[in-house]
């Protein structure tokens, strides 16, 4: 594990465990040929730099990319890259970059200007020449079939504004109102009225599955403009809810936007 703080999935492992502490975004990375920064792509398609001014709590802290080139030159012995090297300019990963994947053109140039610049999009290009026909082509695809029983809600998860993923960097969701909180179920206030429940209540929800049950305790409910049988929470705090068989036919990811739920007012 290459982590920035301590996370649940370091107790949950094989036999052995590395736990491997780096430099978060938001510290400074100096490396021999000065202060660094790293390349993100943002949910716009749109790649940018991205570098930390805070002080690294820690001097021994390293950099993903010099944890990676360490591991690499310690134990590949027959390798042409010079790994060492790489970490002195991260300016050498990119151009490495650029040789290998389409679209990354100029990529230190590009990188630098403001704002950043947009990877490849042939549809938002307009652009179908890949396609047989030369067309936009447009797939057809089966519908789970999913029949909910009495007070069962479908329920997804979602990250908050102050969240990276899994990284967690306040416990405020501005854009739905909830403040230092992360133990949420937002729900339908027709839903709430027909199961008895009130703005703040605390309950436990518990995942159905193959008659399998999985409870996560101590949630408040909020009113929220949602559909109706329809709910929503935040990971990772809800993670636990979903079955591990539960998964997307070809990429196996997990169906976090599909958990069947009842909630349990305590």
């Amino acid at each position: 594990h290459v982590s920035t703080k301590l996370n649940r999935s370091h107790l949950i492992h094989g036999k052995k465990a590395l736990i491997l502490p780096c430099l978060g975004r938001s510290e400074k990375d100096v490396q021999e040929k000065g202060i660094q920064f790293v390349s993100v792509e943002n949910s716009m398609g749109v790649v940018h730099a991205s570098s930390g001014h805070l002080v690294p709590l820690s001097a021994s802290l390293l950099s993903e990319p010099a944890i990676v080139a360490r591991m690499a030159k310690a134990s590949l012995s027959d390798t042409t890259l010079n790994w060492a090297e790489l970490i002195k300019d991260y300016d050498g990963i990119r151009d490495k970059i650029e040789a290998t994947i389409p679209g990354f053109k100029n990529y230190n140039n590009r990188v630098r200007e403001k704002g950043g610049f947009y990877l490849p999009n042939t549809a938002r290009n307009k652009d179908f020449s890949p396609t047989l026909t030369g067309k936009a082509n447009f797939t057809i695809n089966a519908v789970s079939d999913i029949v909910l029983q009495k007070n069962q809600l479908i329920m997804m998860t979602i990250r908050t504004h102050d969240q990276y993923n899994t990284t967690i960097y306040g416990l405020d969701d501005r854009y739905r109102g909830v403040i230092n909180e992360r133990r949420v179920i937002f729900m339908n206030p027709t839903d709430m009225k027909e199961q008895g429940l009130e703005k703040l209540d605390t309950v436990d929800l518990i995942s159905h599955f193959n008659q399998e049950q999985r409870i996560a305790k101590s949630f408040l409910v909020i009113p929220y403009s949602i559909p109706k049988q329809c709910s929503a929470t935040y990971f990772p705090e809800a993670n636990v809810l979903v079955p591990l068989q539960s998964k997307a036919r070809i990429s196996n990811t997990p169906t976090s936007k599909t958990i069947i739920i009842t909630v349990h007012k305590k």
